[in-house]
């Protein structure tokens, strides 16, 4: 594994964040990553472990099926780098009580990792999530 932090962030999204390996989390996250979710509505920071990333990731294939994880933009300046993707699944599972749909889903995400000794150490995530309610709701 390359300890490049942009190759980093790469293969976490395109194995771990996608769902096509969650299990990798331990090889691409520190023992305890800061998370921090940049909502304006409820921002907040938290730990999590690579198993507790993982299982998050395993919510989302519930809720969203496999879904296909596109990377818009990546690049690095140091040991930070900056993602853009988009992400297309099917409303297959209960999301913030809404009922499955079977409709298609698109959300898009922006997130800033810092990486260190190789693995990903602290994130800042932004999701469109009123983006995402509107299309659980239509």
């Amino acid at each position: 594994m390359s300890h490049d932090p942009v190759s980093v962030v790469r293969e976490f999204l395109e194995v771990v964040r996608s769902g096509a390996d969650p299990r990798q989390a331990d090889r691409l996250m520190a023992t305890a990553v800061i998370a921090h979710q940049v909502q304006a509505e409820d921002p907040a920071t938290i730990t999590r472990t690579p198993r507790e990333y993982a299982e998050h990731v395993e919510e989302m294939l519930a809720a969203y099926g496999p879904f296909r994880l596109e990377i818009d933009e990546l690049f690095g300046s140091g040991d930070k780098v900056y993602a853009r993707w988009t992400q297309h699944g099917v409303h297959v599972g209960t999301v913030d009580g809404l009922a499955p749909t079977g409709q298609p889903v698109i959300q898009v995400t922006s997130c800033v990792y810092r990486v260190a000794d190789g693995r990903i150490a602290e994130y800042w995530i932004q999701i469109d999530r009123w983006g995402l309610r509107a299309q659980l709701a239509a």
